[in-house]
């Protein structure tokens, strides 16, 4: 399999935030923020695999500010790294005040997603090659995380 650029599968979504989506306080459900995450995760890794996908972990989601009725939620997906049939996938949120032009992160996050045949099983995806510093250092870095996320099975 010929290895892919990050900017092959790279997806962004934007969404409205609706109160129907937001808690007491005018901001955004977690839960609902975690929806998204995994959905533009799924596509970016179907994106690149050329084939169906599944959650095989949603390895961290940092919280680091909310998002308000009214804001734009725009979501940036990319595979980071890939393993025999596995993607790493990092997914930032950004809150956007269209009104007031003010955007800031609310939320980023790594997944792994596995790409499987019809029957389920895992089939093997192209590697990924970094074009950019950013993409680089996500690249180079993920050998830390998926020991961590061995680390933090075995604590089961």
């Amino acid at each position: 399999m010929e290895p892919l650029p990050v900017s092959y599968s790279r997806m962004t979504q934007t969404r409205l935030v609706l109160p129907p989506d937001t808690n007491h306080l005018d901001t955004i459900f977690g839960g609902k923020v975690l929806a998204y995450i995994d959905e533009i995760a799924a596509l970016t890794a179907m994106k690149h695999s050329n084939c169906a996908v599944v959650t095989a972990s949603i390895d961290s989601v940092d919280f680091l500010s909310a998002a308000k009725v009214g804001d734009a939620l725009t979501l940036e997906a990319c595979v980071t790294r890939t393993g025999r049939s596995s993607m790493e996938v990092y997914v930032k949120v950004y809150a956007d005040n269209l009104l007031q032009r003010r955007k800031k992160m609310t939320t980023e996050s790594f997944l792994t997603m596995v790409a499987v045949d019809d029957t389920g099983k895992p089939i093997p995806v192209s590697t990924v090659m970094p074009e950019t510093e950013e993409e680089q250092r996500l690249y180079d870095t993920a050998p830390s995380r998926k020991e961590h996320r061995k680390n933090r099975a075995a604590l089961r």
